[in-house]
């Protein structure tokens, strides 16, 4: 049986287009099911949290408020203090919960978190002296917020004065820092890559239908007659 027109470019965009829907619908269900709580990527906006993130990094948080999500000390955390004037949502670490006292004096390398000490290896550097004062106890509902960058961040040391000690409310948490969501970009670039295949398919889908539609304007092959063979005479 001859091949018509068009007809292996239709074999291809078949090919293809089924890959492509694959690659499309599997990982948008994936990630549909284990990404029950919403993850979203923010820009860092400065050095207060720097060596964590860098101006520019982006954080990725799952959303939520501070119940849901679990907040507790040591979490990197994004909230809304229109007070602080930042321009944005605020990215710290949280130090200190409510009921906790905590202080920083001057000279000292360390906070000091309910008379101890407090372990912080996440700081750009540990033997920085405190550049402020203070001792505080942190009213209940509230967080005590400082960025990892203790020479170069706004937070809640500066704030002590303000009603709340500088803490503020647990009720301004609207996310908590996560580990970067690698599954959930690679699925992202797999399904990338299955709306290319889409077009591809697409494509020689359409250049298979214009093969076809050529040939029926050019009409059915004319095959040459075959010579007769003469019959022998019945006896």
């Amino acid at each position: 049986m001859g091949r018509g027109p068009g007809r292996g470019l239709g074999i291809w965009a078949r090919v293809l287009l089924a890959l492509g829907t694959v690659m499309v619908a599997v990982p948008a269900a994936w990630a549909l099911a284990v990404n029950q709580q919403a993850v979203r990527g923010y820009s860092v906006p400065s050095e207060s949290m720097y060596p964590a993130y860098r101006p520019g990094d982006i954080a990725y948080f799952a959303l939520g408020d501070a119940g849901e999500l679990g907040v507790r000390r040591g979490d990197v955390v994004l909230f809304d203090a229109p007070g602080w004037r930042l321009g944005g949502p605020g990215i710290k670490r949280v130090v200190a919960l409510g009921g906790d006292r905590i202080a920083y004096r001057a000279g000292d390398a360390a906070l000091r978190l309910n008379g101890q000490p407090l372990d912080e290896p996440y700081l750009k550097d540990r033997r920085l002296p405190a550049a402020v004062s203070f001792e505080v106890t942190v009213p209940e509902g509230r967080m005590f917020v400082m960025g990892d960058n203790r020479g170069n961040s706004l937070d809640s040391a500066f704030r002590t004065g303000d009603p709340g000690h500088g803490s503020l409310p647990l009720s301004a948490v609207t996310g908590k820092a996560v580990e970067r969501p690698t599954a959930l970009i690679v699925a992202g670039g797999v399904m990338f890559a299955g709306f290319a295949v889409l077009l591809v398919g697409g494509g020689l889908g359409t250049g298979a239908w214009v093969a076809r539609r050529r040939a029926l304007r050019r009409g059915p092959a004319v095959r040459e007659s075959e010579p007769r063979v003469p019959m022998a005479p019945a006896p």
